[in-house]
């Protein structure tokens, strides 16, 4: 329990100092506005290309309202990877093993913390232009109760990731391309760009069980237009996710503390 009050200060520490840093993601929204506004003209062209008034389920106001989900959930990407990265290149992560906390968990719980506060202000943003571009889609209380019971678990989903990247520093001596990668594969296999009812029949399967679809397009996707069905596979596939994330975590973090003490660390 002790422990536990421990992280939870953590999370509340970070959510703190973040709300004292919100004019530096002024530049970020002002980008959100204009990548929303490119494609809801992409959209609305291909929408009239197809003559359809809907492309995989959803209109072209549910399209850019899951747009401004999809993004906040991208945009928020932690600094997890480079911090990680930084700490282990830098030799600072050995004064910080001296602290009695989990060094993973202290930096996971900091980012999350973090991250949600950025979350809001750029999904809430986004929802705010998504208004003035479309205007209002239907909603109903099922399926925002929903959504916010998977968006915590997509975040988390995230930020795990990203830290499994930053891990990787023991044995890259730069980890900024991996973090690269990593995010744009969160972008296209995440279903950013393109919501996972338009991928190729053959590919959908693959994609949905992947940890990329489970942190952006579940919790968009559930948003805009929400069903018990997907509802309950997209918790089964974030569990099943958030195993295999945190148990590639702990093996790469007990292999990497085993190269610091080998090595004099």
């Amino acid at each position: 329990m002790t422990q536990l009050r421990k992280y939870s200060f953590l999370g509340l520490t970070a959510i703190r100092s973040s709300f004292a840093y919100l004019g530096e993601q002024l530049f970020g929204l002002v980008f959100l506005g204009v990548i929303l506004f490119i494609f809801l003209q992409l959209w609305r062209a291909t929408f009239a290309g197809a003559g359809a008034v809907k492309l995989g389920d959803l209109s072209l106001g549910q399209m850019i309202w899951y747009l401004a989900i999809a993004e906040g959930v991208v945009m928020s990407r932690p600094k997890i990877a480079s911090e990680v990265d930084q700490d282990v290149r830098s030799g600072s992560l050995s004064v910080q093993l001296l602290r009695p906390l989990e060094y993973p968990l202290a930096k996971l719980t900091s980012s999350f913390g973090e991250r949600l506060v950025l979350f809001g202000l750029i999904a809430g943003t986004g929802c705010l232009l998504a208004l003035i571009f479309v205007g209002t889609i239907p909603f109903s209380i099922k399926g925002l109760g929903s959504f916010l019971l998977v968006l915590p678990i997509a975040l988390l989903l995230d930020t795990l990731g990203f830290l499994m990247v930053g891990l990787s520093a023991f044995w890259l001596e730069d980890t900024s391309g991996f973090t690269l990668i990593y995010s744009r594969m969160t972008m296209v296999l995440g279903g950013m760009l393109i919501p996972l009812e338009l991928f190729p029949d053959f590919a959908k399967p693959i994609v949905e069980w992947l940890p990329f679809s489970s942190a952006v397009y579940a919790p968009a996707r559930l948003f805009v237009c929400p069903n018990l069905e997907l509802f309950w596979g997209v918790i089964v596939r974030q569990g099943l996710s958030l195993v295999v994330l945190g148990l590639i975590v702990f093996l790469l973090y007990r292999a990497g503390l085993k190269r610091i003490h080998s090595n004099g660390g």
